[in-house]
């Protein structure tokens, strides 16, 4: 099993905690994961791009120019693709990007993400995370103390809405719970801090 340290709000380790091995010292799955991001990535995707075809513009119903004689080239409607303000060919619809995958490979891929943070060593373990004010500035001196300069996915044991209140002014700083912890967000952030409760809660629901 895994071994990380666990760190107060003040920065000072006050002791270990063992990781679960299912979850947090699993193969790493690349190609897993790839499929799970790209999954994400489209359902997020809006689909509203619209563009009008040939038969869709406004216009045209007459041949702009007689077909021979006229020394310029052949045409029977200015709604052509060809032409300046005419239809778009294979012009682009609304429609859905999303796709699903399997369950188990859902869970699969969030537990490789969650090993390649603990293989890396962009875990922090916090023994708790109460402020006492929902201030910005009470936010950032734990960060400083855990010495956060980068991206950070900050995950609690359930929503919590001072917490939130002081980060949500943060740059770069995300709140999750153990409910809404996804693969693209433990990717894209560069440290993964989570509270002690939160992992226990993370090893019950994802065993």
């Amino acid at each position: 099993m895994p071994k990380v340290a666990v760190y107060n709000t003040e920065g000072a380790s006050v002791g270990e905690i063992e990781l679960k091995d299912t979850i947090f010292g699993v193969k790493i799955n690349q190609a897993l994961l790839h499929q799970v991001v790209r999954m994400q990535l489209a359902n997020k995707r809006q689909g509203t791009q619209s563009a009008l075809t040939r038969a869709e513009v406004r216009g045209g119903g007459a041949k702009p120019w007689r077909q021979k004689g006229t020394g310029r080239a052949r045409h029977g409607s200015i709604r052509s693709p060809i032409w300046v303000k005419g239809g778009v060919a294979f012009a682009p619809k609304p429609r859905n990007y999303g796709f699903t995958m399997p369950k188990k490979m859902r869970r699969q891929a969030l537990k490789s993400a969650l090993s390649s943070k603990v293989k890396s060593e962009q875990i922090l373990v916090l023994d708790s995370l109460e402020l006492a004010q929902p201030k910005t500035k009470e936010m950032v001196k734990v960060l400083k103390n855990l010495e956060v300069t980068g991206k950070a996915l900050v995950v609690l044991p359930e929503k919590d809405e001072t917490v939130a209140r002081a980060a949500g002014n943060l740059q770069g700083i995300k709140l999750a719970s153990v409910n809404t912890l996804n693969v693209l967000d433990i990717l894209n952030y560069d440290k993964f801090i989570i509270t002690k409760e939160a992992v226990e809660k993370v090893e019950e629901v994802y065993v």
